[in-house]
């Protein structure tokens, strides 16, 4: 399951974010550390396909199970200077980020005074450059732990020494202000494969805004975009005070109230559409009269790859599968008819899965 952490200084908004996008009820307080351990909320992943393609299916008044993909959000108590060192609620939660695929930056880009601000004063870049400088102070303190257990073995082991040259390298790199993203993308390090590095994960700026500038957003969100280009970050623009009013209307009223306000989707889908872009995630389909189901695979996997998604014995014995894009069969209303117009593709184990992709797998254990 993909899993996204909210981070963020205390009182931007994350507990409240958290409350909209899962129904959830967690406190969200106008004090620091409101949130005092990680909430965990999981969310299905909105996806018109799936109605359109259990329709295909359906007959008279027999439902077709639909399953959705999912996102595990952990909201992550705020963090504050000083947290790698214990401060605040200090390390615990910074032990929950590790644990998670993306990150979602939630910064103040609102003025409220009613608001209490913990630095006294909004400013999204400080914001942002305390949160990554505790992180960064975070993965310093355990890759020095990590290279103590090196020194040793690097006298002796050609790996170890290669690790130790490595975990120096990014140590340094690190102390320069870098996050440790940004460094993998310039050079090629032979770190420990199980670091999980927090600095290293895919993140995304999540601007925190008042209604009133929720669709032209303002002059802190030209910040944060402009800081997010610098290190390639995708920027969502959300307020986290509609979406809780969002989440309480029915699909219906909360549609009109989108419209009212010039929005197309809710900042829930446009932030899952963001951690699927930064980790580079798809989702493809299997359909029929059985259930219509979305699996989540990484842009680029082949075929037998996707199966594995499903059972590991699917991709064990692969043998081909039987592909066509989900609006060629919801055109043509059925398997049968797509055949016959020869939409549906055999593949073999070298075919890469493509977005959309309505997928049969046929195998053989």
């Amino acid at each position: 399951m993909l899993g996204i952490g909210i981070v963020g200084l205390p009182n931007v908004g994350k507990s409240t974010l958290f409350n909209a996008i899962t129904k959830a009820s967690v406190e969200a307080a106008n004090y620091p550390f409101a949130t005092i351990d990680r909430n965990v909320g999981v969310v299905a992943v909105p996806d018109e396909r799936i109605a359109a393609l259990a329709d295909v299916y359906t007959k008279g008044e027999r439902v077709v199970p639909r399953v959705p993909a999912t996102v595990e959000f952990v909201d992550i108590a705020g963090l504050v200077k000083g947290a790698s060192r214990g401060e605040g609620l200090g390390n615990q939660f910074l032990a929950h980020i590790r644990e998670v695929a993306a990150i979602a930056h939630v910064v103040r880009c609102f003025d409220d005074p009613n608001v209490i601000h913990v630095s006294g004063r909004v400013d999204p870049l400080a914001d942002i450059e305390t949160i990554e400088t505790e992180l960064a102070l975070a993965d310093l303190a355990m890759l020095e732990r990590r290279a103590d257990r090196l020194r040793k073995g690097a006298k002796s082991n050609a790996d170890d020494a290669e690790a130790f040259a490595a975990v120096l390298a990014l140590m340094a790199r690190l102390e320069e202000g870098m996050q440790a993203r940004a460094v993998l993308r310039e050079q090629a390090l032979a770190l420990p494969d199980d670091l999980h590095l927090v600095t290293a994960k895919p993140i995304v700026y999540v601007c925190n805004v008042a209604e009133g500038d929720l669709a032209s957003g303002n002059a802190y969100v030209e910040q944060v975009r402009a800081y997010a280009a610098t290190e390639g970050a995708d920027v969502v623009v959300i307020s986290a005070q509609i979406e809780r009013e969002l989440a309480e209307l029915p699909d219906d009223e909360a549609a009109l109230f989108l419209a009212d306000l010039g929005l197309e989707r809710p900042g829930l889908e446009r932030l899952i559409q963001a951690g699927y872009h930064v980790l580079g995630l798809i989702t493809y389909l299997t359909a029929s009269e059985k259930e219509v189901r979305a699996w989540t695979v990484p842009r680029g996997a082949t075929a037998p790859q996707a199966a594995g998604v499903i059972h590991s014995d699917f991709e064990r014995g692969f043998i081909r599968a039987e592909v066509i894009h989900w609006t060629k069969l919801v055109e043509t209303g059925s398997m049968v008819a797509a055949r016959a117009k020869g939409w549906v593709r055999t593949e073999g184990k070298t075919y890469v899965v493509a977005d959309g992709d309505v997928i049969h797998f046929l195998f053989n254990v």
